[in-house]
């Protein structure tokens, strides 16, 4: 019966379906996840009420600047994302979507995942208190609290780690590790100091910059990312080593030596 039908005819037949199917998934939930700039915290300082980094057995120092972490918003594992909510994600500079089961471990539930997400903040805490401690040769009978509520996932292990060397040695001659700037950062750390990749990179540049920061240390493999949508003022610093972290800031603060860049 097509045969029969005019091209204009033709056409409009063949459309329907695919304007159907069109309209089908524009309301029909998505596997994505829509990410957007979430809090920070300085890690030297307080959240919500509570010291985030509490250190005994040692003395500690007075310090100014800031080290705040970053993190990025996502719908949650059990939200709906339509195809307009993925449109729109990718026309926003503000916006990223990704895969939800990049986002969350697939087949887990809500409370599952926010169990894994907590064990990984408190393995992230435990390895960044080994690293900071081993970088500075302390001994075995200082012990570090760090608390941060609400906040998952080991992707502030590297803050967590340059905080508690800045609290107990500052840039190692008296001064501030953070030059008295507000510095941002994100990346996983190992015991031995390694930085490790995050994700949503960009969008922790735009948080970090809204509240205040002008140096963003960023894992060296995800330069590319960080550049894509990086907020005027602010400065990208990669690392890949603990060691590397350190020396980068102490340049900066004092002024003088190498500073990498993306």
């Amino acid at each position: 019966m097509l045969s029969r039908l005019t091209r204009l005819q033709a056409i409009t037949v063949c459309a329907v379906p695919v304007v159907a199917l069109l309209a089908t998934a524009a309301f029909a939930p998505l596997p994505f996840s829509v990410a957007q700039p979430g809090m920070t915290a300085n890690v030297l300082g307080e959240n919500k009420g509570d010291p985030v980094i509490t250190i005994s057995g040692a003395p500690t120092r007075k310090t100014n600047g800031q080290l705040r972490m970053t993190t990025i918003e996502a719908t949650g594992p059990d939200a709906s994302v339509s195809l307009g909510d993925v449109i729109d994600g990718w026309f926003r500079t503000d916006r990223a979507v990704m895969p939800r089961d990049s986002v969350y471990p697939s087949g887990n539930s809500v409370k599952e995942i926010e169990q894994h997400n907590a064990d990984q903040m408190k393995q992230s805490q435990d390895t960044a208190t080994k690293a900071a401690l081993s970088y500075l040769h302390e001994k075995n009978d200082v012990k570090v609290t760090l608390k941060l509520a609400d906040v998952g996932g080991p992707s502030a292990g590297l803050l967590f780690t340059l905080g508690i060397i800045d609290k107990l040695d500052g840039d190692g001659s008296g001064g501030d590790l953070t030059g008295g700037r507000t510095v941002a950062g994100t990346g996983t750390i190992d015991a031995d100091g390694k930085v490790g990749a995050v994700g949503g990179v960009a969008l922790k540049t735009q948080a970090a910059r809204r509240d205040g920061a002008t140096v963003f240390l960023v894992p060296r493999a995800e330069c590319s990312d960080a550049r894509s949508e990086l907020p005027k003022g602010l400065r990208l610093v990669p690392v890949t080593t603990l060691k590397g972290a350190v020396d980068a800031l102490v340049s900066l603060e004092k002024g003088k030596g190498s500073v990498p860049s993306c």
